[in-house]
């Protein structure tokens, strides 16, 4: 199944894309992830990335239950994707500049998702989005 969610975002690609890189934002961003232990490599193809999980225990995972990123493919300040180990997602992000203070940010979410998951991986995409483009915004006005 997929699921794939598109959001203006306050913020030029350049910014966008910085905020990306950085794998400690990761967690401020990305619903059910509460900590990132990157590699050396940072967000290049091939970084395998420690993630921690949601800080309550859910249906099928204990609290702060740990897992990989691996990071697929990087187009810079145009794509990346990668595959979270642990919830076995695929997902892909494309940046597309609007204009020199507003970017468009697609995000796409592929796994094989059970239906007792009450629709929450169907949700991800847009929540990980409206929770990245409050960040820019706060960004934006500091």
């Amino acid at each position: 199944m997929r699921a794939e969610a598109t959001q203006e975002l306050q913020a030029s690609r350049a910014e966008v894309w910085a905020f990306l890189t950085e794998p400690y934002h990761l967690s401020d961003w990305w619903p059910g992830i509460s900590s990132v232990r990157p590699d050396r490599r940072g967000l290049a193809p091939g970084a395998r990335w420690e993630v921690v999980g949601p800080r309550q225990p859910t249906l099928f995972r204990k609290a702060y239950s740990g897992g990989l990123l691996l990071v697929r493919d990087v187009q810079p300040y145009v794509r990346a994707s990668w595959y979270l180990t642990a919830d076995r997602l695929a997902v892909e992000i494309v940046l597309e500049a609007i204009d020199e203070r507003h970017t468009s940010a697609r995000l796409a979410v592929e796994g094989a998702w059970r239906p007792e998951a009450f629709g929450r991986p169907r949700a991800l995409p847009r929540q990980a989005l409206a929770r990245l483009q409050a960040l820019c915004q706060t960004a934006a006005t500091l």
